[in-house]
């Protein structure tokens, strides 16, 4: 499976579950998990569909290992990150130890991210230039 394709289905299963989240609190009147509901849906709907579309723009990285990791590892993040924030504002603080850890992967794999993003256009760059002929 490419990274794209991980990416754009897990991106749909995760903004139907935001959907669902915000359809409860809206039904029960209770609103106290809103921000895992926020971090949800734009870490892992927003943020992961912007992550499938670079790399289906970017097909030989699309089909990397690399890649694959990369948005496999954003996704379990996303929900360690919104499970941790969501039991937070349920009253379990103790439980904050589970938003932390979420959080330092979902940053690690953002610096990886970028790392893949540079390093991807910096290869673009060089094969434009090698491809202008030299007057």
């Amino acid at each position: 499976m490419k990274a794209s394709t991980l990416s754009f289905c897990s991106a749909v299963c995760l903004g139907i579950v935001g959907m669902l989240a915000g359809i409860v609190m809206a039904a029960s009147g209770d609103h106290s998990i809103y921000p895992a509901h926020a971090h949800l849906n734009l870490l892992g709907w927003v943020s992961l569909f912007l992550i499938g579309i670079f790399y289906r723009m970017h097909p030989t990285l699309d089909a990397s290992r690399t890649a694959f990791i990369q948005a496999a590892v954003w996704v379990a993040g996303t929900v360690i990150l919104s499970c941790g924030v969501a039991a937070i504002f349920l009253g379990h603080t103790e439980l904050e130890f589970i938003a932390i850890i979420g959080s330092l992967i979902v940053l690690a794999d953002m610096i990886a991210f970028a790392y893949l993003v540079f390093r991807a256009e910096t290869a673009v760059r060089r094969t434009m230039a090698a491809a202008i002929p030299a007057e």
